[in-house]
């Protein structure tokens, strides 16, 4: 009997290296790759048109590794419970196979799409190719069954004892030439974006990880917290959309703890960085486990709490003006460049959850439309830590001081000066919160460009928000 072939649908794994879900597929017969272009993922493009520029440069890097391996990417638009039975048919294909997602609508997506193949008579493969250690896998260890960890700290303590599997060789993946049509490849116009050129693809996140691990693994301590130094690892955006593998990233770093000619700076380094793919994986395995979390709080306790949806300071925040130079220069950063660094995201989270007092559901959505990364599950988890209502079990909120943040992680201002050009020539002395006790800042308050005073009393605003919240918390059964 003749091999039948495979399809395999790409989404956010583009990539050939490293790959579970190709892996799967190919064990099954020769590959014939496949991107979907959906509802949802028009949605999430549109959205963001630097997250358009990304995807489709992506893409475009994708197809023209699969060209050099004589297999066209094939493109489809439509829903995938449609898309992937009509192409089995026409090819002959025996089933498919993808990875999984996991926010709560596109996991839905894949229970649609599964029956619809099954329904057909095809096999429907769905694999954890995101992160480093599968929900199952960890859940494994889980004393109370595999219902997955709400707490980090036991998680991190499984995860770490987890072996990293592989996936690699990729020059041993067959590739099907199917006869079949395809619509043309995704381009930023089609989302409402223009192109860029900009450089995207395995072969480009590669470069970069390897550079970082090379010249700055070792000050990535130092870099985690301090948002002058550029030397964290900028995988996020990789990683969302699988450009980089997980699992290679881990093993790398694993190796490097291993020398034992590293010095214990970079050890400390690699170790966090360990950890921060830790927690990744973490909150990726709260969302599959626990679904209804991409739109409610995971404390059920928290499910009642009245957070506002509106304040006259919204889009003070939003336009990166509040008066607080570390938390504005957070959010003129990300406008600039759809990234911000991971320690001033969780300052400009706060002062928003907890000075305003606002939903943290609105700060997601306002971000969504900003970050190139495309990561539903972790950014959902992220906000619900910062507003204290999801997996940090703290009794309460932690809420930052923006400016003894801002003292502490940039003591001489340089990223502030780098995001703020209103601050640019003005004395460090004079900044608002310094040993001046300006209650504003001292130069420059009334020319057209002034910095603003800040908007808000911070530790007014904190108290009462903490009042608002014990108050709550005793009213619980």
């Amino acid at each position: 009997m003749a091999e039948r072939p495979f399809v395999y649908r790409f989404s956010k794994d583009l990539r050939l290296d490293d790959h579970a879900g190709l892996a799967a597929a190919a064990s099954r017969g020769p590959v014939v790759p496949l991107l979907v272009i959906d509802r949802t993922t028009t949605a999430r493009m549109t959205a963001s048109p630097r997250r358009a520029q990304f995807f489709c440069a992506a893409v475009g890097a994708l197809a023209a590794e699969l060209e050099e391996r004589g297999s066209p990417l094939l493109v489809r638009r439509g829903e995938p419970e449609h898309v992937l039975p009509s192409l089995a048919k026409q090819i002959g294909a025996s089933g498919a196979a993808w990875s999984a997602a996991y926010d709560a609508e596109a996991l839905a997506r894949d229970r649609r799409a599964a029956s619809a193949l099954e329904e057909r008579g095809y096999e429907a493969i769905i694999v954890h190719d995101a992160p480093v250690v599968a929900p199952e896998e960890s859940a494994a260890a889980h004393s109370a069954g595999g219902s997955g960890y709400r707490a980090f700290a036991p998680y991190f303590d499984a995860w770490a004892k987890v072996p990293v599997p592989s996936h690699e060789h990729p020059l041993l993946l067959r590739f099907w030439r199917a006869d079949a049509h395809s619509e043309g490849l995704p381009a930023p116009e089609e989302f409402g974006a223009t192109a860029n050129g900009a450089a995207a693809g395995a072969a480009h996140a590669r470069r970069r990880f390897e550079r970082f691990l090379r010249e700055d693994a070792s000050q990535y301590a130092v870099a985690a917290t301090s948002p002058s130094d550029d030397r964290t690892a900028h995988l996020s955006v990789d990683l969302s959309f699988g450009t980089i593998a997980a699992r290679s990233v881990a093993r790398a770093v694993r190796e490097r703890l291993d020398d034992p000619f590293a010095l214990s700076e970079e050890r400390l380094s690699l170790r966090l960085l360990l950890r921060a793919l830790a927690h990744r994986d973490f909150f990726l395995q709260l969302a599959w486990f626990y679904p209804a979390t991409q739109n409610e709080p995971l404390q059920e306790k928290m499910r009642g709490f009245a957070w506002e949806r509106s304040h006259p300071l919204l889009d003070t925040w939003r336009a990166g003006k509040t008066g607080f130079p570390l938390v504005d220069a957070g959010i003129r950063q990300l406008h600039a460049t759809g990234w911000m660094h991971p320690h001033v995201r969780a300052v400009a989270a706060s002062w928003l959850c907890f000075d305003l007092g606002i939903d943290w559901r609105v700060g997601l959505a306002e971000w969504d439309h900003r970050l190139i990364e495309d990561d539903q599950a972790l950014a959902t988890g992220n906000w619900q830590w910062i507003a204290g209502v999801g997996a940090d079990m703290a009794q309460y909120p932690r809420i930052y001081n923006p400016e003894r943040q801002r003292r502490r992680y940039d003591p001489d201002g340089s990223y502030i000066r780098r995001w703020i050009p209103e601050l640019h020539d003005v004395p460090l002395g004079a900044w608002r919160g310094m040993p001046s006790n300006s209650p504003q800042l001292a130069l420059g308050l009334y020319a057209a460009d002034a910095y603003p005073a800040a908007a808000i009393d911070h530790g007014a605003a904190a108290r009462a928000f903490l009042r608002r919240y014990r108050e709550f918390s005793r009213q619980l059964p």
